[in-house]
């Protein structure tokens, strides 16, 4: 997730604190790379001019130039900056006292916006409790009804449909209708797209808009088409005044142009973004900790919030028993990690733990096929191998290694790392340290 410029940026600021005091013509430098940093990645450039003149008024202040050591100040400056041009701090929805809350969907095709409705769906249900149902008014588009019904079921929402021989918005007000006789929170209206923006596009927008007077109007973009995304969202403000942007395919944008300019130009903030193919990859997005992301100051409190969402209260208090009586096992371990993988991928969460960004992280080569092999090994073994992994000697690892698809080699490091794990797990059981160099020396 902006990979690209999260790498320019990490490396200008490493030039600035280099320097033991800043003058003029080091923040002209810097000012110079970060205004490229941006441009290349696809930042509007008023957008970019206006960030880097305010940046370097705020660095040419009495707090910084002058002053001894000032890189942490600078840093600092550049966080607020990109915080401020993002929006600030985290924007929500406007919940209607009298339910059902109704959202509006609006965005093109191609812009996964079917798939966003029921991600934020699922979002609701799990984190508002909300029962939510969703109308089906996308009746141009092949199979996007079918779609919508298959996902949407997935979210577990209720989808109100009549198929593609009805006018929107019919279909939008016989929704409402249904979404209050039914008492449901929150109805989610799916809206047509097109391939372009187009008068017969905003002409619908605008007749559902009065049909159902929705409490949000959300504008879904596709992050990686960049200025593209902000200019179809200029338009779509000139016509229809949405109230925010769900920002989707985050993940694979490694330049960030959109997330950058959106708000600054349509003066409407990210409210949502999408961060992956499947349905609980959907969060509500923070200025600040995307500033800080990409500025590789990581995000601990989204890794937080992700952990508390998978651990469960009385499994964690199982765990630590078993933990303190060195009776946890490779199976407990594999429930460990399937609990870690429902977070996201391994990549995108170690961007979240400080100093794991950019080209740390790209040089940590992460494959996420490790944890296919770790979890193919454990499932051919036996309960008694994995309640006692000392068991694992000779003919077993063969067996297992073939039942697997991996090598003996493989099946032996398992082994070995885990039981040095159960070792530091004893010792910490016990209350004392363990000797982790001598850990060290035995991992080799």
């Amino acid at each position: 997730m902006f990979d690209s410029l999260a790498e320019k940026l990490q490396a200008t600021l490493a030039e600035v604190r280099q320097h033991g005091a800043l003058s003029e013509q080091d923040v002209d430098a810097a000012m110079r790379e970060i205004r490229l940093a941006l441009l290349e990645a696809d930042v509007n450039f008023k957008v970019v001019r206006q960030f880097t003149s305010d940046l370097k008024e705020r660095c040419l202040g009495a707090e910084v130039i002058g002053r001894l050591n000032p890189g942490q100040q600078v840093v600092k400056i550049v966080a607020e900056e990109l915080t401020a041009l993002m929006g600030g701090s985290a924007a929500g929805l406007s919940f209607s006292g009298r339910p059902p809350t109704v959202i509006l969907m609006a965005g093109l095709q191609g812009s996964g916006k079917t798939t966003a409705t029921a991600k934020l769906a699922r979002y609701l249900r799990e984190e508002h409790s909300s029962s939510v149902a969703l109308a089906a008014c996308d009746v141009y588009r092949p199979a996007a009804v079918e779609q919508l019904v298959k996902v949407g079921a997935q979210a577990g929402a209720e989808v109100y449909e009549k198929g593609t021989d009805s006018d929107p918005v019919e279909i939008a007000t016989w929704a409402l209708q249904r979404a209050t006789q039914d008492g449901k929170d929150v109805l989610i209206v799916d809206t047509s797209g097109r391939l372009h923006v187009d008068d017969e596009l905003m002409a619908e927008l605008v007749r559902i808009r009065a049909a159902v007077k929705p409490h949000d109007i959300l504008l879904v973009v596709d992050a990686m088409t960049g200025q593209d995304a902000v200019n179809v969202a200029e338009r779509f403000a000139e016509a229809v005044q949405f109230d925010g942007v769900v920002m989707t395919k985050l993940d694979g944008d490694a330049r960030g142009g959109a997330a950058l300019s959106v708000k600054a130009i349509t003066g409407k903030p990210i409210l949502f973004a999408s961060t992956g193919e499947k349905l609980e990859q959907f969060e509500r997005f923070h200025p600040d900790r995307m500033a800080q992301r990409i500025l590789g100051m990581g995000d601990v409190m989204s890794l937080i919030e992700k952990a508390e969402r998978q651990f469960d209260e009385d499994d964690a208090v199982a765990l630590e028993r078993k933990l303190r009586r060195n009776e946890f096992g490779l199976d407990d371990f594999l429930e460990q990690l399937k609990v870690v993988r429902k977070m996201g991928p391994l990549t995108s969460l170690l961007g979240m733990i400080p100093g794991f960004g950019g080209q740390q992280l790209q040089n940590m080569k992460v494959d996420e096929r490790e944890l296919d092999r770790i979890q193919a090994i454990i499932l051919s073994m036996t309960p008694e191998e994995r309640r006692r992994p000392e068991l694992i000697k000779g003919s077993r690892r063969l067996r297992i290694a073939q039942g697997s698809g991996t090598s003996v080699q493989h099946v032996n490091k398992l082994v070995k790392q885990f039981g040095q794990m159960r070792k530091v797990m004893r010792q910490v059981g016990r209350g004392n340290m363990p000797d982790i160099g001598a850990l060290m020396r035995g991992a080799r």
